[in-house]
């Protein structure tokens, strides 16, 4: 929940906030409003939302300005739910409500018959209550046991034993929607409901009555209604019955990010990393994610979520921060070694074409290489490296894993001037000035080396990795996978 920038207003009865000039606005006029404020000054409207700015925000925005009720449509993991939680800052910050009611209705504007009765008998004097706009805003994730009270509403019995008569239209206890009056709802995976609990939401939304067991309360409901929902053609789980459809004024297509540098900030504002993860390594994982969204062996309908690769984010840097204990090192510094604990801990989180049983390892190890090579020849293109291979030639081999430490895999390169020139360099490109992250630019280089076919690669069942001058296995060209 957002934070407070202000305190709320100091009135406390309908007649004070009469004499302060206050303007009621529906829900709709206080987002028209606001957005377009914000667009003629500048301000962005969008916090924390990326890779839209061209696409999705511009339809998004028109549908606000006409006012109209909102679904979302895409794959998971394109920030459909991020986006709706963005809407509540459209809102006013405050804004009054009478003190003590369930739907949360303007002083000036009473609709329950409760209400009503209390602004008729008190007058100037209903005590009113300030809510801050995140207040304004509910979220239902729509699972199939949703039921018609949940959002509509149901007979409350206990206000039936207090005496009320079964036909009095209080003793009805209202569900999410009627009690987001003043406000927005946000329905989570909208198909996931049932088709007859979706019925029940038709008249809320075009005629703003609530209906229950038959009794027909007439509203003038001031909320906006706003889903989202995987496309479709993905989708068995269920549909938006076309009824339903149709009294949504919008339906907007999310998608991944488009650009690269979109991919990678995307990662690094979502991820939450508990050691430091270089750029260039954040890279590697925005493209092998990208590459698997186009990979023909990964099911594309139900798509390669963002949280793929902030998840493998946070996965490498766990890997850099174990090291770190295991080894006694004070900073932390994931290196390439790390990336292979994306596959072996995440790869059930995409989902495979059928047939392809047995092959999932294969194919995203080597998706993941294809990344790493495009970043070396992308950072390091053009540096020469054959001062490294002679290092090698001459020297030990090079020993890296998740328990070496970063001083012996600098050491172990050796000091040869060349050589350290070529490191300085690599160093420099990179911006690795710490020793911790001269070891990982330095074991990026190598691992570019190994793929471009220049010296060997052999890993063992114990987390290490030794780069040297043997043979090269002939499974890097291995583009059957």
């Amino acid at each position: 929940m957002a934070d407070q920038s202000t305190q709320a207003p100091q009135i406390s009865t309908v007649g004070e906030l009469r004499a302060s000039d206050h303007v009621e606005r529906s829900v709709r006029d206080e987002i028209r409003h606001n957005l377009l404020a914000a667009l003629r000054s500048g301000d962005d409207p969008w916090p924390g939302v990326l890779g839209f700015d061209d696409t999705v925000i511009p339809q998004l925005e028109r549908a606000l300005i006409a006012g109209h009720d909102v679904v979302m449509l895409g794959e998971r993991g394109q920030g459909k739910t991020r986006l709706l939680r963005t809407l509540s800052g459209l809102l006013d910050e405050w804004t009054p409500v009478i003190a003590g009611s369930d739907l949360d209705e303007h002083p000036f504007t009473p609709i329950l018959p409760e209400s009503i009765r209390r602004a008729e008998e008190l007058g100037d004097d209903l005590p009113i209550e300030w809510r801050h706009r995140t207040e304004r805003y509910r979220e239902k994730l729509a699972t199939p046991d949703t039921s018609v009270a949940d959002l509509v509403g149901d007979i409350d019995p206990m206000k039936v034993a207090e005496g009320r008569s079964l036909g009095d239209p209080e003793t009805i206890h209202f569900g999410l929607i009627p009690r987001s009056h003043r406000g927005i709802i946000a329905i989570n995976e909208l198909p996931d409901l049932a088709e007859r609990i979706q019925v029940s939401m038709l008249n809320v939304m075009e005629e703003r009555d609530v209906q229950v067991r038959g009794y027909s309360l007439r509203l003038p409901l001031d909320v906006i209604v706003t889903a989202s929902a995987n496309p479709e053609d993905y989708t068995n789980r269920g549909r938006i019955i076309t009824p339903l459809k149709d009294r949504f004024g919008a339906e907007i297509r999310t998608h991944y990010p488009l650009d690269l540098d979109d991919e990678i900030d995307v990662v690094e504002q979502e991820a939450d990393l508990v050691a430091s993860v270089p750029t260039y390594l954040v890279e590697a994982l925005a493209r092998f994610t990208r590459y698997a969204r186009e990979h023909p062996s990964i099911d594309q309908r139900s798509g390669v979520s963002a949280r793929f690769s902030i998840a493998a984010a946070e996965t490498v840097a766990a890997a850099a921060l174990h090291r770190s204990a295991v080894t006694g090192e004070e900073l932390p510094v994931a290196r390439p070694v790390d990336l292979q604990s994306v596959i072996e801990v995440l790869r059930g989180k995409i989902e495979f074409e059928s047939g392809e049983e047995g092959r999932e390892l294969e194919i995203l190890d080597y998706l993941l290489r294809k990344s790493v090579a495009d970043v070396v020849r992308a950072h390091l293109g053009g540096v020469d490296m054959r001062p490294l291979v002679t290092a090698l030639e001459n020297g030990q081999p090079v020993l890296t894993g998740d328990r070496v430490p970063a001083a012996e895999v600098i050491d172990a390169i050796g000091d040869d001037a060349a050589v350290m020139k070529v490191v300085d360099e690599i160093a420099g490109r990179l911006d690795a000035l710490e020793p911790a992250e001269r070891a990982s630019a330095l074991e990026l280089a190598l691992e570019g080396l190994y793929l471009a076919r220049r010296i060997g690669k052999d890993e063992d069942d114990y987390g290490r990795t030794t780069y040297s001058v043997a043979v090269v296995d002939d499974e890097l060209e291995a583009d059957g996978a």
